[in-house]
């Protein structure tokens, strides 16, 4: 009997036969993708890592095009912004099923005991910056694809795996870029899966909306042993912040969605305050020099402000806005200015398309519990296939904790990786083989 309608049982049996064949390759394959630092900013060996797996899914069979997103934010000769978009056709027509992936990872950061690009394997968990967020889920769909090819070559449909810029800090150069191209129409691509690291026993829905701006306090410079004869900028910003103690934190605490957003406390509405920065330039590094005696004439800062399917983009800004009004009118001399440097609306797929749908049924198969559907408390890639690709069926599915992201000493499980593998190798066969006769 042909395995690509074989009972159900029996393709289980034979595509868990090929991946457990395979968890050497998984690892090494992790470690080998740890090891490429992909650091962004600035977007360091974009290319070579996309080379990479350009290599490595040849090799499988697959068609590979390598897409550098031209003039799009950091492109440059220096760093250019490179993707890798691979195709495995199937004998006959059927669904595309596409595994995304961002290549690019954060800074290091302090606090490690490990390498950070070393890709240490320990007690069952491979180490490194990106191990978890998420070369380890982009190892878990490659070794999923291959070894399902090799059970069923006679599949139906397409198979497509992309390694893509830049959704650190965006997406603009990966995902965005490559939607905008016509990669994630609906035509083209049915069936999308992200293997972002939300934990392998569930199924992501979408993510809250981003906003993020610089909001500057103005004043007046003068000397340091005078202040009353200028206007401290920095004294303007305390009250800013002191307002958003008093009134914008907790009306945003008391803001609660019915998106299933993980963990608990971003079910609310939530704001950072990413930097701040007031008066004279810092030093660079090894300076001894002494700061001039001068009141600050200018304060900045950034605000990361994250918000719920249930509020409005307008209604996010004209809140932070009017409480900025608020101190214009009752503060002498207070002035600001605010600009806007990114935003993202809230993105949800429904729990019964199809993706969705096949991925929970795979994951009870594999684990033997029911998924849990979640929703992020940060956006990715997945705004742009659904705003720019106009592609709904869409759902984010990978190994790893969402909690060990961007932190020291990030580690991914071999055996989570290894689930999370047969779960994408159960959906694809699902997605892309005949019914059983």
């Amino acid at each position: 009997m042909d395995d690509s309608i074989a009972p159900p049982d029996r393709r289980a049996a034979a595509l868990s036969a090929a991946l457990a064949d395979r968890r050497e390759d998984l690892i090494a394959l992790t470690q080998d993708l740890i090891r490429i630092p992909t650091l962004n900013p600035p977007g360091e060996n974009y290319h070579d890592i996309c080379a990479y797996l350009e290599r490595r899914l040849r090799a499988s069979g697959f068609q590979t095009q390598m897409i550098r997103a031209h003039g799009t934010p950091g492109d440059c000769e220096a760093y250019p912004r490179w993707n890798v978009v691979a195709r495995r056709e199937g004998k006959r027509p059927g669904d595309c099923v596409h595994f995304t992936s961002h290549i690019d990872v954060v800074e290091v950061g302090s606090g490690w005991t490990v390498d950070p690009f070393g890709g240490l394997l320990r007690d069952g968990r491979i180490y490194g910056r990106g191990s978890c967020d998420m070369k380890g889920g982009l190892a878990a769909s490659i070794i999923a694809a291959e070894a399902f090819i090799a059970t069923f070559p006679e599949f139906a449909g397409a198979i497509e795996i992309s390694g893509t810029a830049d959704e650190e800090s965006g997406g603009y150069g990966g995902v965005a870029y490559l939607a905008e191209q016509g990669f994630f129409s609906p035509q083209k691509v049915q069936h999308v899966i992200i293997p972002e690291p939300l934990q392998k026993d569930r199924v992501c829905l979408g993510h809250r909306g981003g906003w993020w701006a610089e909001i500057e306090t103005f004043g007046e410079i003068a000397h340091g042993s005078m202040p009353f004869l200028g206007d401290c900028a920095v004294r303007h910003m305390g009250a800013v912040l002191n307002t958003f103690e008093e009134k914008l934190f907790p009306a945003m605490a008391a803001r609660r969605t019915d998106m299933p957003v993980v963990p608990e406390g971003a079910r609310s509405s939530t704001m950072n305050i990413n930097a701040i920065h007031g008066g004279q330039p810092e030093q660079p590094p090894g300076s001894t020099a002494l700061p001039s005696h001068c009141v600050p004439d200018s304060c900045r800062i950034v605000v990361d402000r994250r918000y719920l399917v249930e509020e409005t983009l307008d209604g996010v800004r004209d809140e932070i806005i009017g409480l900025l009004e608020g101190l214009k009118r009752d503060r002498p001399r207070f002035d600001y200015a605010v600009r806007e440097l990114n935003h993202v609306v809230p993105t949800m797929t429904d729990r019964d398309a199809p993706v969705a749908r096949t991925v929970a049924a795979a994951i009870h198969d594999v684990m033997g519990k029911d998924a849990e559907f979640v929703a992020s408390p940060g956006s990715y890639d997945q705004k742009h296939i659904d705003r720019i690709g106009k592609l709904k069926n869409c759902v984010a599915y990978g190994p790893g904790l969402l909690e060990l992201a961007h932190k020291p000493d990030e580690y991914v499980g071999v055996d989570d990786m290894m689930d999370s593998a047969a779960v994408m190798a159960r959906s694809l066969a699902a997605l892309l083989l005949p019914e059983t006769e």
